[in-house]
């Protein structure tokens, strides 16, 4: 019951925000600063029908989701060796610090001088995955109970042993909110890039250009469409990696 009360409550304030949406729309009365939640409906169901805008849903998703994958990749890899080696955790520390302290305007910019700009999106979400993920997976290991690893050596347990029957727990609670906030900044950081480095036949390309001749309830359409994918493949990704974690405890 109380879940069916959650989105009941979830279902009533998404009605409620298009409402107010609707009134405010009509209240201005100019589609060019507000356009109504009809106009973009009506607008992004004459998008679905082109062939171009699944091209350019394909070409995004493909390299926001491998910079993403890589960044997980790498941060995991990174964090571990941190935990093990004092002289990795200290070579890595500015570098995180600087990647999360800088914007990201800059770092495309200035990697549109050494990458090509269709695959600008992939080192993007890639940097703002990274440090996330290591951070996260480092305090994680850092906090993993030692009486756990006590015993691990007492039974001679091998490495491959901890990570199925130790690590995989107790990292999971970290590994899981490193993913739920880098799924969200890597999309928004990736499309960011691309609307800066305008690679052809991607989502960016087409907000710029939705921007330029003041198409603004196409804009309004793909930004519709950027946070969809971005929930979608958010949650699926959360699920599968629950999944994954639990049938190898189990095995």
């Amino acid at each position: 019951m109380g879940v069916v009360r959650r989105w009941l409550f979830r279902l009533l304030s998404l009605l409620a925000w298009l409402l107010i949406w609707l009134l405010l729309s009509r209240r201005i009365g100019q589609q060019i600063i507000l356009p109504s939640p009809g106009s973009v409906l009506a607008r992004l169901a004459a998008l679905v029908a082109t062939p171009s805008f699944w091209s350019s849903i394909l070409f995004s998703f493909g390299r926001i989701v491998s910079g993403f994958l890589l960044g997980l990749t790498a941060g995991g890899l990174l964090a571990a060796a941190g935990a093990r080696f004092l002289a990795v955790r200290e070579f890595f520390s500015p570098a995180m610090t600087l990647i999360k302290a800088s914007p990201v305007a800059s770092f495309t910019i200035l990697l549109l001088t050494w990458v090509p700009s269709r695959n600008l999106s992939v080192v993007i979400a890639f940097l703002m995955v990274l440090p996330i993920v290591y951070t996260n997976l480092l305090t994680g290991i850092s906090q993993t109970p030692a009486l756990l690893l006590e015993m691990a050596d007492l039974f001679e347990i091998g490495w491959a042993g901890r990570l199925r029957c130790i690590y995989l727990s107790e990292l999971l609670p970290y590994l899981r909110s490193a993913c739920a906030l880098s799924l969200g900044l890597c999309w928004k950081a990736g499309i960011a890039a691309e609307v800066i480095g305008i690679p052809a036949g991607s989502i960016g390309e087409r907000l710029y250009d939705s921007k330029i001749y003041f198409d603004i309830p196409e804009l309004f359409a793909w930004t519709a469409v950027i946070v969809l994918i971005s929930l979608v493949f958010g949650r699926l990704f959360l699920a599968l990696l629950d999944a994954a974690v639990h049938a190898v405890e189990r095995m």
